[in-house]
């Protein structure tokens, strides 16, 4: 009887430390407040790789054609458009789907629709990658081009 009262012991332990810790964990943090694009502009080394909310109005939708990774996949739907709020305009690029068989997608976007958008703040001069009219671009250390990659995108409900 009581190797059996042990062994129960044993196993509901780590089912009351669970419960005990989802019950003390802190509460989910709200979206991040909008950072305004100016800041980031003005400050593009901080916020390299950065993840922030913006918020504005989109200007200039632009469809991009496919393009292809360097692992040889081409990408479909991807598209470009300006963010723009009463400090500036930023550049948000929309990855495209990635996948061996073509994937058709239109801009979620349309010119003139406010919205919050998260991304990552890309500031070319570290290195990497950007997306152009002519897919994948390499950055060279001259360029000064900064550009948010979206991953989130929603509209404003004003």
């Amino acid at each position: 009887m009581r190797r059996h009262s042990r062994a129960t012991l044993l196993w509901s332990l780590p089912a009351v430390l669970v419960m005990v810790a989802v019950t003390l964990a802190p509460a989910p943090a709200r979206a991040e407040e909008p950072i305004g694009i100016r800041q980031i502009l003005d400050e593009p080394t901080v916020y390299h790789l950065r993840r922030v909310t913006l918020a504005g109005t989109v200007r200039d939708v632009q469809p991009l054609d496919p393009y292809t990774v360097p692992n040889g996949t081409n990408c479909y739907g991807a598209y470009l458009f300006r963010l723009e709020d009463e400090s500036s305009s930023i550049s948000v690029a929309v990855l495209g789907i990635c996948a061996s068989k073509p994937v058709f997608r239109d801009p979620e976007v349309e010119d003139g629709d406010r919205v919050e958008v998260s991304a990552t703040i890309q500031a070319p001069s570290h290195g990497g990658y950007y997306l152009s009219f002519r897919g994948l671009k390499v950055v060279t250390e001259q360029e000064g081009f900064v550009q948010a990659v979206a991953d989130r995108i929603l509209p404003i409900v004003e």
